[in-house]
């Protein structure tokens, strides 16, 4: 299998002395193409602090993290902007669409900051996955949590990016909603083939992935 994440020796403190944190404590791990793995751990764990880590939105005390062999804190600032829009798809608890922006707007968000043309046909496929074909000009305020999330995973998938970050991707939604989501996310994984890292504190949730790395005060205490 070719390892598409590696994070060797991912450390995060906060503070100093002793009001020090340490939310991230030493972690290593790995993470192949194509594979969809869950982070779960409670409330102030240190999993939503990893994500950010992996995803270049933090920058760590010590340690590195490599997606697709770079070393994703040896870039500047405007290159490691550049690689997470086009390597990094993030997926957030609250969504975090353009309110002036319609669904296909939003989606294609990360393909127009970034210059490139957008493929009709792909977006075509993408608003027909997530069942969005007929909200395609709707505002997100005109939508409802689970439609919302929908388009954010749509935003996420666009670029073809090599990971997507999902962050308690269900964190906000009803259980129905939930349930959607997390099929979308299992669709994305098998038909698109792509790598997903999601956190969650929601074990029932986490069962849909290929496996389950369980943190606790910053640290792994288990793989499955």
């Amino acid at each position: 299998m070719e390892e598409i994440l590696r994070v060797e020796h991912l450390t995060k403190k906060y503070g100093k002395g002793e009001n020090q944190v340490v939310a991230v404590d030493d972690m290593s791990f790995s993470v192949n193409r194509g594979e969809f793995v869950a982070i779960v751990g409670s409330s102030g764990s240190g999993k939503s602090t990893l994500l950010h880590l992996i995803g270049g939105v933090d920058k760590p005390t010590s340690g590195k993290v490599f997606i697709e062999g770079k070393d994703v804190y040896s870039l500047n600032e405007e290159n490691l902007a550049i690689f997470r829009r086009r390597q990094v798809g993030l997926i957030y608890q609250f969504y975090n669409l353009i309110p002036i922006l319609n669904v296909v707007e939003n989606i294609t968000l990360p393909c127009d900051l970034d210059g490139k043309k957008v493929d009709k046909q792909k977006i075509d496929e993408i608003l027909k996955t997530l069942g969005l074909q007929h909200r395609q000009n709707n505002l997100p305020n005109e939508l409802s949590g689970g439609q919302q999330q929908r388009v954010s995973i749509g935003r996420a998938l666009i670029n073809n990016p090599a990971i997507i970050l999902a962050d308690e991707p269900t964190g906000n939604l009803d259980s129905k909603s939930s349930d959607e989501i997390v099929e979308l996310l299992k669709v994305s994984n098998k038909k698109y083939k792509q790598t997903i890292v999601m956190i969650t504190h929601d074990l029932e949730i986490a069962k849909i992935a290929d496996r389950i790395i369980k943190i606790e005060d910053g640290r792994i205490v288990s793989e499955v």
